[in-house]
């Protein structure tokens, strides 16, 4: 265990906890998380992981702006369930970019985990791009995001960090309730704003 393993930990959990809640403020934390976690991924290997935090500090900025701004009329935007549509084109991305991120770590970056790293990244990507637009189903590709990532990053020596997506597997659970929760007592169709 090292220092960004613990500082990755503890700001993560905050950054989590507050997505359940539906707070703004989940925002500003996630993008120190990710900036300490692009760092010790680096670090141990995980070339994709680290890459991957710098996209989430940008969806991070665009995330905070659209839960403040991205509804109608620039009001803060509404929770909402995913269109068939966008559903099918998250599950090519998915798949396509994982194939790709895969080749690449494989063949450019020498991965001794391509297949893995290049898939935690391609299901991560789409559930941050969901999150942003407070799309409900966000929580179900966290999920099998986190039950990939947790004995990789065990297999990568990062035990403080696999521990960590243990609880957001545990935090992911508690935010389908939540939102579901807020998604039942609102209209109930949750239509995009």
């Amino acid at each position: 265990m090292n220092a960004y393993d613990l500082a990755g930990f503890l700001t993560g959990v905050v950054c989590v906890w507050l997505i359940v809640r539906q707070n703004i403020w989940n925002w500003p934390w996630g993008i120190l998380n990710s900036a300490i976690f692009c760092v010790s991924f680096f670090i141990v290997g995980l070339y994709a992981d680290s890459a991957l935090q710098l996209v989430y500090i940008a969806l991070g900025l665009y995330g905070w702006w659209a839960w403040l701004h991205g509804g109608r009329g620039r009001t803060s935007l509404g929770m909402h369930h995913i269109s068939r549509g966008m559903a099918a084109a998250t599950l090519l991305f998915v798949a396509a970019a994982t194939a790709v991120f895969a080749t690449i770590l494989a063949e450019a970056l020498g991965s001794t985990v391509p297949l893995w790293d290049g898939l935690t990244t391609a299901l991560s990507l789409a559930a941050q791009v969901l999150l942003t637009r407070k799309i409900f189903e966000n929580w179900f590709l966290w999920i099998a995001a986190d039950i990939v990532y947790i004995p990789l990053y065990a297999y990568k020596h990062l035990p403080l960090t696999a521990a960590l997506y243990v609880v957001f597997l545990g935090l992911c659970l508690a935010g389908i309730v939540s939102w579901h929760r807020t998604l039942r007592g609102s209209s109930g169709s949750g239509a995009p704003a």
